[in-house]
């Protein structure tokens, strides 16, 4: 769906520092204007052109006064604890993902009432389906019962803002979204992070040491078309939106031995290994492939970047990023 002319929309993303948020906030300020899209930090602030914020979105007192004092018609919330370190602290995983999720809609409830709505975007992941979720071209409407507290949230989420979506009328929307794939932030601390890693190991040591095993197919994306289609997904009418849980995307499903052996097309020398650690239970309750056919026919979704495109821009854009240093936790 190509973008059309829109007003300019006073804009708030939470957990801008994160993988989806550090690449958004960019995509937003070139659309709508630098001083119209806030970034809230929690830590981590980078040096950018726009309005930067310190805070935390499970303050809701805070939350609400910022988007009153900007006054804020759109936010998109990415605050999140991932799946892996949700593993490690389901608790925080928890409190966190709830927590201000429920804060943004509280708050967006109180402001339609007031006659100052606003518009939000919340992203959910193939890590609502679970290990009795049907595996291949997984549907928009199946069984949701996942294996991780991540996507407990995320599940849970999805209930919470098709509920206040029902009754409350809250302009919300969401999309299920698979592995994300970027060169600009380093992993994040989610189980298709070898995705990312794999790239450091072929640039620095042309090897690479995979958590996940041979012939664990993931679907997956790149970060370019995972902002395209959110930013079109915002900006599509209202009428052409019909599910408000979260929409299934994907754009291309491999397994670490497929991403090996077409980053050797490149790089013959590469080599990889397998050593798989207690991720691999949490990759095998997901699906392998997606079916984004609703996303497709209700407004347009449609990806850019196959496996091939995919990996000649990472080598391109992370060669000198990873030489110089190699990626967090590696």
């Amino acid at each position: 769906m190509p973008f059309f002319p829109i007003p300019f929309m006073k804009i708030l993303v939470t957990g801008a520092a994160g993988q989806i948020g550090s690449e958004l906030v960019p995509a937003l300020r070139s659309r709508h204007g630098d001083e119209n899209v806030i970034a809230l930090y929690h830590r981590n602030v980078p040096n950018d052109p726009g309005e930067q914020v310190v805070g935390d979105a499970g303050d809701r007192v805070f939350l609400e006064s910022l988007i009153a004092e900007r006054d804020i018609e759109e936010v998109y919330h990415l605050v999140g604890i991932l799946s892996a370190r949700g593993e490690e602290n389901p608790d925080l995983a928890f409190s966190v993902n709830m927590g201000t999720l429920k804060n943004v809609l509280d708050i967006a409830k109180d402001r339609k009432k007031a006659g100052k709505p606003i518009k939000i975007f919340w992203p959910s992941s193939i890590a609502a389906f679970g290990p009795t979720t049907p595996r291949e071209k997984t549907p928009q409407r199946t069984v949701l019962e996942p294996a991780t507290m991540y996507g407990v949230t995320k599940v849970a989420g999805e209930l919470l803002v098709n509920y206040y979506f029902k009754k409350y009328g809250i302009d919300i929307r969401g999309l299920r979204y698979p592995g994300i794939i970027s060169w600009k932030t380093p992993p994040g601390g989610g189980t298709t992070d070898y995705a990312v890693e794999i790239f450091y190991g072929a640039l620095n040591g042309k090897e690479y040491v995979s958590f996940l095993k041979p012939g664990t197919y993931l679907p997956m994306m790149y970060m370019d078309d995972a902002v395209r289609a959110t930013m079109e997904l915002m900006e599509a009418d209202a009428s052409k939106i019909r599910v408000r849980t979260s929409y299934n995307i994907t754009a291309v499903s491999f397994d670490p031995e497929g991403i090996a052996a077409e980053i050797r097309k490149r790089i013959p020398e590469f080599k990889i290994s397998y050593k798989p650690d207690f991720r691999q239970q949490i990759a095998d309750s997901w699906p392998r492939s997606i079916d984004d056919s609703s996303a497709r026919e209700d407004w347009g979704w449609k990806p850019s970047f196959g496996l091939p495109e995919i990996v000649d821009d990472m080598l391109k854009n992370l060669g000198p990023k990873a030489r110089a240093g190699g990626a967090p936790g590696m």
